[in-house]
């Protein structure tokens, strides 16, 4: 498929100091007259295809300070501020350490050049269904902090997508904070890409499991999905089948099973619904046996 790109159309340009000023500028952002973006590694691609509908302006974050954070301590879990680049994501030593799983899809994400300038909270905000940070803060169970002039919620991550390109944040609203609670102990992750090239490519499916196992069994066991259905999903039928079950390959090739019948994917160039119904069963299966091999 061949891209073509233009210049940027004439749109102005706003570059906040402070939270205060953005929210200020926010609370009048009738009919979507204002673009907030933090890397712009999404925005400006789309603007420059026309594939939006272009803004009376574009809003920068990087102009506010104290927002590139990625904080975490053991009662509170992992805080994620919206300024924080997917490539600090990635590096970040806690991050290793407490949520390998983060940080094996954030290096996944294309280039290191894009990872550099794009952020985490913006990669979710553009609630593509196959984007790679989704499914593992599903699995994760994060919640998000939102916030406008008017206040601030926290929304949970199973309620923030709701159709392709489209999430819940209202139009006088920014993410602040992706949090993330503190690990069980013994809880195990794998997150699975498949794509024709490693990077520099979306997903044709993504896959995050998260598991705790004991004695055996599957005490915990959260199975998340990208880009086979309108919106990132989790498994949870195919959770269910697992919950108290041996750990053994019949009861994870029948949830493997479950979770495919669970997708609900389209035919695209990238790959027919068919393919990405199979990869759905083959990733499951192969992201819960390394999960409980671990």
């Amino acid at each position: 498929m061949v891209t073509f790109y233009r210049r940027l159309p004439r749109i102005d340009y706003i570059k906040p100091g402070s939270i205060d000023d953005l929210l200020e500028l926010l609370s009048d952002n009738h009919n979507g007259r204002y673009r907030v973006y933090a890397g712009g590694t999404d925005l400006i691609p789309k603007l420059k295809r026309r594939s939006i509908i272009p803004p009376k302006a574009i809003v920068d974050l990087k102009g506010i300070t104290g927002l590139d954070y990625i904080d975490y301590d053991d009662r509170h879990g992992l805080r994620i501020g919206a300024l924080a680049t997917i490539r600090s994501i990635e590096t970040s030593t806690v991050v290793r350490e407490k949520y390998p799983l983060l940080s094996r899809s954030s290096a996944s994400i294309a280039s290191i050049q894009v990872r550099n300038r794009g952020t985490m909270a913006g990669n979710i905000c553009n609630a593509v269904p196959s984007a790679d940070s989704a499914p593992p803060l599903l699995s994760l169970d994060a919640r998000l902090l939102c916030v406008s002039k008017k206040g601030q919620r926290v929304i949970n991550i199973d309620e923030f997508f709701t159709g392709p390109n489209k999430c819940s944040l209202e139009p006088d609203e920014i993410l602040r904070e992706i949090q993330i609670p503190a690990p069980y102990e013994y809880s195990r992750g794998v997150f699975i890409k498949l794509s024709p090239r490693s990077r520099m490519d979306l997903a044709v499916v993504n896959v995050a499991v998260l598991c705790v196992k004991e004695k055996g069994k599957f005490k915990d066991i959260r199975i998340s999905l990208g880009a086979v259905a309108p919106t990132p999903i989790r498994a949870q039928k195919a959770e269910k089948s697992l919950e108290g079950a041996k750990a053994d390959d019949k009861a994870i090739l029948n949830a493997a099973k479950i979770a495919s019948a669970e997708s609900s994917p389209i035919d695209d160039h990238r790959a027919s619904a068919e393919y990405r119904r199979m990869m759905v069963e083959v990733l499951v299966r192969r992201a819960i046996h390394e999960a409980v091999a671990n």
